[in-house]
């Protein structure tokens, strides 16, 4: 039977911080949801699900250390310093 271990990820409190500070800027606020890591028992296969921010009912995926943010899915993606303008034209 194939065992699958699921630990949150939270998201790092800088990235948080940033968030924050660009929703603040283009005036709504985010939700975010902290991801997951799941790993299969007794395997090396780990998946790493991305930390959600819901703004204006638009999904964005970040993972933790990282300048990129992605829209609604791992395709489109712009910049972290790019989010601002991007959330003023939606």
């Amino acid at each position: 039977m194939v065992n699958i271990i699921k630990e949150e990820l939270p998201i790092e409190e800088h990235l948080r911080k940033k968030l924050e500070l660009i929703c603040e800027f283009a005036k709504t606020t985010p939700t975010i949801i902290n991801g997951n890591i799941r790993k299969i028992d007794r395997t090396n296969l780990t998946y790493i699900e991305p930390n959600r921010i819901i703004i204006k009912n638009k999904t964005f995926l970040i993972f933790n250390y990282s300048n990129e943010v992605f829209i609604e899915n791992l395709f489109n993606k712009i910049k972290l310093s790019e989010l601002e303008d991007y959330l003023k034209t939606i």
